[in-house]
């Protein structure tokens, strides 16, 4: 039977085992201490999970955040949760679905109605290992919301982006995950028309399309000198 001070030195270690491995599970910590002041950030799928806790950085380093989602109702939970956690909070909704170029146009000829410019778009929404469904456009789900939703909405965007670029860098994040080192393009049959449908392979697919779209729109816009392009893996 352990002794008081050998269940006391369990306990000690299980404790801060506990704590090495929460904190190695959730990764690198940001320590900058960056203003964005002035600055504007686009969030794709920011009503919850990486997005909303970007947003909610962004808002407390005074940047004006607009989050794009689909949902309007939990998009506004978002908000007012943000709010209260930070003080004079600059964050809007907009309206997007991913999963329907008519609708992201939409939602660009409102965004470029009312900003001048974009300093920041953080590409973050994504879909998982969903069953089999078709976008509105009939491209298979997961690849045409996670890539070719996002590759359309910032093509449109670009002239905003480049307007900030002027003055600054602009950034362009897109997320992706390491998933994308399992995946491969399926070039006859991106769509699974033909093939049976795999929900994993068809994400590894999206995932790895987010990398190479990334990797080529920077090397695009590096001979501008004005934006940087970037994938963050998760």
């Amino acid at each position: 039977m352990l002794e008081t001070y050998q269940l006391v030195i369990v306990g000690v270690l299980i404790y801060f085992g506990h704590k090495w491995f929460q904190s190695w599970f959730q990764g690198g910590k940001c320590t900058s201490t960056a203003r964005l002041d002035g600055k504007t950030v686009l969030i794709t799928g920011a009503n919850t999970g990486i997005g909303k806790v970007c947003a909610e950085d962004f808002c407390r380093r005074g940047a004006q955040v607009i989050i794009l989602c689909r949902s309007e109702s939990r998009a506004k939970e978002a908000i007012s949760s943000i709010k209260k956690n930070v003080e004079h909070a600059n964050i809007e909704f907009e309206q997007l679905d991913l999963s329907s170029l008519q609708n992201i146009e939409q939602c660009v000829d409102r965004l470029n109605g009312k900003l001048e410019k974009v300093n920041i778009l953080l590409n973050n929404a994504g879909i998982m290992a969903c069953p089999e469904m078709r976008t509105v456009e009939g491209f298979e789900m997961q690849i045409g919301t996670n890539h070719f939703g996002h590759f359309y909405l910032t093509n449109l965007l670009l002239p905003l982006l480049r307007k900030a670029g002027q003055d600054s860098v602009a950034r362009i994040v897109n997320v992706s995950s390491l998933a994308h080192t399992g995946g491969q393009i399926q070039w006859d049959d991106i769509n699974f028309n033909k093939t049976r449908y795999s929900p994993g392979k068809a994400y590894n697919q999206s995932k790895l399309a987010n990398v190479l779209f990334t990797n080529e729109l920077a090397e695009r816009e590096k001979k501008m000198e004005s934006m940087h392009t970037h994938f963050i893996q998760v």
